[in-house]
């Protein structure tokens, strides 16, 4: 296998025997919810130099204190799948209309987005439209269109990647965005019944999971340290952590 050579970070996850294996083409790396650590993304993406596609399944700014630093790294490293976050999402949002969305993204790690482009930032709603100018100023045309632009899926063999999870009764092509986003009610309990497996991030997990078709990979990075990636060659299903 071409991650031996890590076996001693990997964690074996085995499929239930009720429900089909992944199966994919090559070797596919996952990669969970980054938060604005630069630091833990290019040590791991230092050991997924042999995936022949390595998947980031959105959250790149927020509470963590490199967000900046994050997007300038996955945005000029085109070997990188992208999708976008909830995160993203309210970062966008706030751009948009500041005065209805920015009390929701600043409890939420915007704060520590602003800060790193330099931004002042404040809970206080009477400073937000300045808050958008100077941080659309910094951003600049080009970060703001990337994240606009970012697809809210990616699928590879029976294998369907987003941020949050999806509706298990509907077909993975016919998901709502606000699911993609933000997670379904029935998805932690419900199991799909066409073999897609999910994987995702955006809810935190002690340890990174593959079971019951779906592999949840976001181990909470900005607080724990530990940027976690699945690794899937075939229906050979592991993980490796920063």
């Amino acid at each position: 296998m071409v991650f031996n050579r890590l076996s001693r970070v990997f964690r074996k996850a085995v499929p239930p025997v009720d429900f089909p294996p992944p199966l994919v083409a090559g070797v596919v790396a996952i990669v969970g919810d980054i938060h604005g650590r630069v630091d833990l993304l290019e040590k791991l993406l230092r050991r997924l130099e042999h995936a022949g596609r390595v998947v980031l399944v959105g959250d790149y700014i927020d509470r963590g204190e490199q967000s900046r630093d994050v997007l300038d790294l996955v945005m000029s490293t085109p070997q990188l799948s992208c999708i976008k976050g909830n995160h993203e999402a309210m970062c966008l949002a706030f751009l948009d209309d500041p005065e209805r969305q920015g009390a929701r993204w600043m409890r939420n790690g915007g704060l520590q987005t602003l800060a790193s482009f330099g931004v002042p930032g404040s809970p206080d709603p009477a400073g937000f439209a300045r808050m958008r100018d100077a941080l659309a100023l910094a951003m600049g045309d080009e970060r703001i269109d990337w994240l606009r632009a970012l697809p809210l899926s990616h699928r590879a063999g029976n294998l369907f990647i987003t941020h949050a999870g999806a509706d298990p009764a509907r077909p993975v092509e016919d998901q709502d965005a606000r699911t993609l986003l933000w997670g379904h009610r029935d998805f932690p309990e419900v199991g799909r019944r066409d073999g897609i497996w999910v994987a995702h991030g955006h809810v935190i997990v002690d340890a990174p999971i593959a079971q019951d078709g779906r592999v949840a990979v976001d181990t909470g990075a900005y607080a724990t340290g530990r940027l976690t990636a699945a690794v899937i060659e075939g229906s050979d299903v592991s993980f490796v952590s920063t």
